[in-house]
């Protein structure tokens, strides 16, 4: 998949004890996201942050807390986006932004890798 010029980058503010049935509610995000074709995802995990309730998560030693802060990024075209954001609705009532980014590079790993190989080796 290739991806570059304008393009939504979609932010879902979790606690990365969040559970969707017995699972973490990021990994059910990741999942529909996939399942939805969408350019790329990836989960981010906060050492301290707090939201609406003022309450402060942390992972510093004096006050441990398993609730720490997690964040879902996901970037691709706009109207894919807009199409998935009714099951981020769906899944949270949580803090979830949007916002207009430039992509200037994306591409498939492997391929990037195999390139960096191949150029490397003559």
């Amino acid at each position: 998949m290739s991806l570059s010029g304008n393009a939504l980058r979609l932010t879902v503010f979790l606690s990365q004890d969040d559970k969707f049935g017995h699972h973490p509610l990021y990994t059910e995000i990741i999942r529909r996201a996939r399942a939805a074709g969408l350019a790329g995802a990836t989960v981010l995990r906060g050492y301290e942050g707090f939201g609406a309730s003022s309450h402060l998560h942390t992972s510093r030693l004096l006050s441990l807390s398993d609730d720490l802060p997690a964040l879902v990024v996901i970037i691709d075209r706009p109207d894919p986006i807009l199409d998935f954001l009714p099951q981020v609705r769906e899944l949270t009532t949580g803090l979830v932004t949007l916002e207009e980014v430039e992509v200037v590079s994306f591409a498939d790993g492997i391929r990037a890798r195999q390139g960096e190989r191949h150029d490397a080796s003559g």
